[in-house]
């Protein structure tokens, strides 16, 4: 457990609940795709964020209570990898909990990668000038687009769209999908290594990659923040794809149309309100990672 003061005991009755709750709200965001993938009908929005991002159902649909949390020994996890099976003591009955050496020890040095790059990005200063032209470079005089949809500004209007702008990209992995004549348009060269210094809470991938954190810190996350993460990941690439080049209307979504001065005020205002529901989320994967990394050096 990363801190005593925070210790919790969930019996039989309490922990299948809470499994049972978690499922139930997994389930809710993924029943569709689902049933989709089933019958081999592609989706150009959601199919994102289990593709791109590559998290099964399954693995939303898994609940784990996270660090300090004390399962009796009738829970599922003590044959899931990294939890431990731990004696009673005066104070507390015997249980499983998640296993924070066996875990560090394996993913010690993601864990400190995933830390430093969310502390930089709560950090950097924040930008909402972007109007999601990110989505734009990427098709920019390009004949091979991302995604098997109209653009709503025909190719010849997407260029001009472009160049029309100035790009201020500054996440690397919008970036290096940009086709090869919009990456000299980019106010900054990208690279991965510079990655901390360049994320910043502002951007929507960066704030849609919360999901991707905290699905590679695995049982560090509580099953509660990992589906909250889930849930403004899903929020976020619709705003993402409704402000693109691509026409989704057809799919049930409207139009962010940033070229005109309307769409850029309703993009930066959607923009903020993602950011701030960003806050709470990325400051509680700094803190579980910064905990870890403290109880390893202590130990």
């Amino acid at each position: 457990m990363l801190d005593s003061t925070t210790f919790s005991y969930l019996d039989e009755a309490e922990w299948t609940e809470e499994a049972r709750a978690h499922q139930a709200r997994a389930h809710s965001f993924t029943k569709d795709h689902l049933a989709r993938r089933q019958a081999h009908i592609k989706h150009p929005v959601f199919d994102f964020l289990f593709e791109y991002y590559p998290v099964r159902a399954a693995h939303l649909k898994t609940w784990h209570p996270g660090p300090g949390v004390r399962l009796e020994s009738s829970a599922p996890h003590a044959t899931q990898r990294f939890y431990k099976l731990v004696d009673a003591t005066p104070q507390h009955p015997a249980g499983i909990e998640f296993d924070l050496d066996s875990f560090m020890e394996r993913r010690g040095s993601s864990v400190r990668y995933i830390h430093d790059l969310l502390l930089g990005t709560e950090n950097n200063p924040a930008h909402f000038d972007c109007f999601g032209l990110h989505e734009w470079a990427m098709a920019y005089k390009s004949d091979d687009l991302r995604h098997d949809l109209p653009l709503r500004l025909g190719a010849a209007g997407t260029d001009a769209v472009v160049e029309s702008h100035n790009i201020k990209c500054t996440h690397f992995d919008a970036y290096r999908f940009f086709t090869t004549p919009a990456i000299s348009l980019n106010l900054t060269v990208l690279t991965r290594e510079d990655q901390p210094k360049n994320d910043q809470c502002g951007c929507l991938h960066a704030n849609m990659d919360l999901y991707k954190w905290a699905a590679k810190l695995g049982p560090l996350v509580p099953g509660d923040l990992f589906l909250d993460t889930f849930e403004l990941a899903r929020d976020t690439r619709i705003l993402d794809m409704e402000a693109s080049p691509y026409d989704v209307r057809g799919h049930g979504f409207g139009a962010v149309e940033i070229e005109t001065p309307e769409g850029k005020a309703e993009y930066v205002a959607r923009q903020r309100a993602i950011s701030e529901r960003a806050k709470p989320l990325r400051a509680r994967l700094v803190y579980l990672t910064s905990q870890a990394l403290t109880a390893k050096l202590s130990n």
